[in-house]
């Protein structure tokens, strides 16, 4: 039969004690058999070592106690246990033969939690068992553990009395009949030391009401005074003492008790009210048991303890209301300072933004500049470069009709396809200065009607330094290649995803993969009045944690020295200026063939997608210029 399935019985670390032995105990084999971890000893003695031991580790989590026949009793051992302070939110279970009020009074009244008959059926054992290691797991989570410090008894006894002593450890004075059990008298030393409690035994004089060992942490909870007379030197004391109890709780703190022990004839024959006037909270004769004065005492520090808890929950308590005080008086300031935060982030980005196309547009004003001067250097001499070809093709044309022998027409042969070759490489270093003065001719404010094909071509012509012989193109253009927008969309946007791309699978050459064939696939296509452009690769893609700041700008993942962080914030802002949106993922997560084709020697790959919003006009698909545009052109229509 399960019972309460919910907690991890493999876990639950049980102190058993049981006169019977862990051979014969029927709980520890019940126990056991349930998958706890039981320890088992059969006097409290033993056991008292063993839960200080297993403290210090914090591997108590239930004391289940049997009742004891001799030494010391369940009862001694139950209030021993909870006067350490790590046994304070334990549960201790009583198992008794005697189901009797007055045992039931005496479980309770040493601390234990709950008290059962030990001939109880087992699944009745093992619900109460669970039913308390619950409890005490909830009060653990509600309601932080307040320790408690061992309880301290100071004995003031007599000055010159060392006949008192013998009062506390002298078991002949305690009373036989009055022993609730058979088991060996002990004095009251030792009966409050099987309490838990710590005790003290000092001479009575003046200089106890100095320092400050009575308020201090570790100050008394219980002052006990012996053999106190109705003198005046006597009586004096007891208001001294009395008045440092009153000081204490002027300054917040708990007092201590004050237990007054007279002569048992003046206890019954005179007025005691001298001896309460002068303090004293409580007076017992001196012809008390041990026993009976143990228990007042007990009763005495107990409401001490209590009273201290108090006072520290209510301590806590002002304390969270201040602090809920205060935070209610922060709350307006704090919305105040967040409001002003939002909006100086808001400045601070655009300042970032404005500055990043600042010095893009000083750097593209210094490049274009620098462009069409080297391609006007380039083009002069290459202009008489090409003239001197047709020269010598010329040439070689009247030198076929000239030369008759075999030997020098295979000369002539030769240097026309030499000369074929060298026309080749003309005509492309005429193609990339005609590409370069176009770039440096462009206007990032002009709208026209561009050749998306085209423009991507002289991206990457511009790129294909970088992309070597490692890195494929492949270009699919399904969306018309006539778009109404700025030209710095492809030939810096696209230009500058593909330039990372390039990077990205040279980087992973580098890194070890040199046998990796690299791809960069350019993709177009229109649906729903929308222009989409993607880039992607096969290459290591780039990590989710930073992908909310790869278009902010001078954010880089590259070395020191080798970017400046604008490439993506600028493609951002041109792509924003064209009202569109940009995105990135992995190639894998958007299904891109180039990814599928890598995905063997290559990462995941990064997926870059630019949606345009278009519309169709007389002349053909137009991006759908911002806000800020048609403004500016209705201005200049009116």
């Amino acid at each position: 039969m399960q019972i309460l399935p919910t907690l991890d019985e493999k876990d639950v670390h049980v102190l058993l004690l049981d006169p019977a032995g862990p051979a014969h105990s029927r709980v520890h084999e019940l126990l056991r058999r349930e998958g706890m971890d039981v320890v088992c000893r059969q006097s409290a003695e033993m056991m008292l070592e063993v839960l200080e031991a297993r403290c210090r580790i914090n591997q108590v989590d239930m004391v289940i106690c049997c009742t004891l026949q001799k030494g010391m009793s369940a009862g001694q051992f139950v209030r021993r246990a909870k006067a350490t302070p790590a046994m304070q939110g334990v549960p201790v279970l009583m198992l008794t033969e005697d189901v009797s009020s007055r045992v039931e009074l005496d479980c309770f009244e040493s601390g234990a939690d709950a008290y059962l008959s030990s001939s109880a059926h087992s699944d009745l054992l093992l619900l109460r068992i669970r039913t308390l290691l619950h409890l005490a797991e909830e009060k653990r989570q509600l309601h932080p553990q307040w320790h408690m410090r061992r309880a301290r008894v100071v004995i003031v006894r007599a000055p010159d009395d060392e006949t008192l002593l013998d009062f506390w450890n002298d078991p002949s004075i305690m009373d036989h009949e009055n022993s609730r059990d058979g088991t060996e008298e002990a004095g009251l030393g030792e009966l409050l030391w099987r309490d838990g409690h710590t005790v003290t035994s000092v001479a009575r004089s003046s200089d106890l009401l100095n320092g400050g060992w009575l308020t201090g942490p570790d100050g008394p909870d219980c002052i006990v005074l012996e053999d106190i007379q109705d003198n005046e030197t006597d009586l004096a004391f007891c208001r001294l003492l009395d008045q440092r109890r009153q000081a204490l709780r002027e300054q917040g703190g708990t007092p201590f008790r004050i237990l007054c022990i007279i002569q048992a004839a003046r206890f019954r024959g005179e007025s005691c009210v001298a001896f309460l006037e002068a303090g004293l909270e409580d007076l017992v004769p001196s012809d008390m048991t041990p026993m009976v004065l143990a228990l007042r005492i007990r009763a005495m520090v107990r409401r001490r303890r209590e009273n201290e808890a108090f006072h520290q929950r209510e301590m806590e308590r002002q304390q969270s209301a201040l602090a809920l005080e205060a935070a209610q008086a922060q709350a307006s300031l704090a919305e105040a300072l967040a409001r002003a935060n939002k909006e100086l982030a808001k400045a601070n980005e655009e300042l970032v933004q404005t500055q990043a196309r600042l010095v893009q547009t000083a750097k593209m004003a210094s490049l274009g500049e620098l462009v069409a001067g080297i391609a006007h250097e380039i083009n002069n001499p290459l202009a008489f470069t090409l003239g001197h070809a047709d020269t010598i093709e010329r040439c070689l044309h009247w030198m076929d009709t000239v030369v008759q022998d075999e030997d020098g027409q295979t000369r002539i042969r030769r240097a026309r396809d030499r000369l074929a070759a060298m026309k080749t490489g003309l005509g492309r270093i005429r193609d990339l200065v005609v590409r370069l003065r176009r770039f440096s001719r462009l206007e990032e404010g002009e709208w026209r009607m561009v050749d998306v094909g085209e423009a991507i071509e002289t991206g990457l012509a511009l790129v294909r330094h970088r992309l070597g012989r490692s890195i494929a193109v492949d270009c699919q253009l399904e969306a018309p290649r006539q778009l109404v927008c700025q030209e710095t969309l492809f030939h810096q946007a696209v230009m500058n995803l593909i330039a990372n791309a390039a990077d990205a699978l040279n980087d992973m050459r580098r890194e070890g993969q040199k046998h990796h064939d690299g791809l960069i696939r350019i993709a177009t296509r229109l649906y729903d009045d929308v222009y989409e452009i993607t880039v992607s690769d096969n290459g290591p893609g780039i990590k989710e944690s930073i992908r909310p700041w790869i278009f902010d700008p001078f954010f880089t993942t590259k070395a020191q020295g080798e970017g400046t962080g604008l490439g993506l914030s600028i493609v951002h802002g041109i792509v924003q200026a064209h009202g569109g949106t940009i995105d990135v993922t992995d190639a894998c997560e958007a299904g891109d063939g180039c990814q599928k084709d890598g995905q063997t020697n290559g990462g995941r790959g990064a997926y870059f997608v630019i949606r345009l919003p278009v519309h169709e006009t007389a002349e053909g698909w137009a991006v759908r210029e911002p806000e800020r545009h048609r403004a500016q052109e209705e201005v200049k229509t009116a």
